[in-house]
């Protein structure tokens, strides 16, 4: 099921997944992301008897750019969302860069967000001094060269590339997600239709929600992680270093916070992902 809300002069666009009637939960996706659900993620929302939603943030999509945002943009936007749907209580998640959205609203929708889980998440970059070399990322990934470059530079030459390698390696035959270490690829996404349109929305259509996001990370994200007082999980694959030094830092700076290890990468297997959002159904 599709639908809009409009915000000012702005639209966002949803999709809603899952059970009618079951928790409500309010997904982010990542850096970039679509709306748009995989098959094993639909599945894994309908068997934890959720009713979840993901919008499209401002410049994905066919929501409307909103040039300046910051992570604490992204809660009027939530707010306007639940009202428009007559949520008055929901579960928060998000995956890699959506997980400080996340983040945002249990810090500031405490009257109304039951609960939050992110997987993969980033952390706050330290974005100071001279552009941070590999070794600095390596061994902390706050120290990251994009965070440095969005401050800095001009992200929009990586960006570009990225996307340009991804589709080229799609075209070529390669799966929708790179499989996880030691696993077999998946089938070739040039096969389906509705893979190919998930992977054109993400890369293809615009990069500038891809941009926004990325500056906003770099710059202050407008709540304090210590302020977040409602249940909050930490979720990372074994397999996904990166990830879990980011997960040392967000549990170091968030009261209560648990982690949680799942054997995988960094998008988290199905299994994984019912299991999380079962956690968010908890009362």
């Amino acid at each position: 099921m599709e639908g809009f809300v409009r915000i000012g002069d702005r639209i966002v666009l949803y999709n809603i997944y899952g059970t009618e009637g079951g928790v409500p939960v309010i997904s982010f996706g990542g850096s970039p992301s679509t709306r748009w659900k995989r098959p094993d993620a639909v599945a894994a929302i309908d068997a934890a008897g959720v009713r979840l939603v993901q919008a499209d943030r401002p410049g994905y999509g066919g929501s409307t750019r909103q040039p300046g945002r910051t992570v604490a943009s992204v809660v009027p936007d939530v707010v306007a969302l639940a009202d428009e749907l007559g949520w008055e209580g929901f579960a928060v998640t998000g995956g890699s860069g959506g997980g400080p959205h996340a983040l945002a609203c249990a810090a500031l929708l405490p009257d109304r967000v039951t609960r939050c889980a992110v997987t993969g998440s980033i952390s706050p970059p330290i974005v100071d001094g001279p552009e941070p070399t590999e070794d600095e990322e390596a061994a902390d990934p706050r120290r990251n060269r994009t965070s440095w470059k969005a401050l800095h530079g001009d992200l929009r030459p990586g960006m570009e590339e990225a996307a340009r390698s991804i589709m080229s390696a799609v075209e070529a035959g390669g799966p929708e997600l790179p499989p996880d270490p030691g696993a077999a690829p998946g089938p070739p996404a040039r096969e389906d239709s509705a893979a190919m349109a998930r992977l054109a929305a993400t890369f293809v259509t615009s990069h500038d929600g891809w941009e926004d996001d990325l500056i906003a990370f770099a710059k202050p994200w407008g709540f304090d992680l210590g302020d977040i007082a409602v249940p909050v999980t930490l979720w990372h694959g074994s397999a996904d270093e990166r990830a879990g030094k980011y997960a040392d830092h967000l549990a170091a700076a968030i009261p209560h916070a648990e982690r949680r290890c799942y054997v995988g990468g960094h998008i988290p297997p199905a299994n994984a992902y019912r299991e999380l959002l079962r956690w968010l159904t908890l009362s």
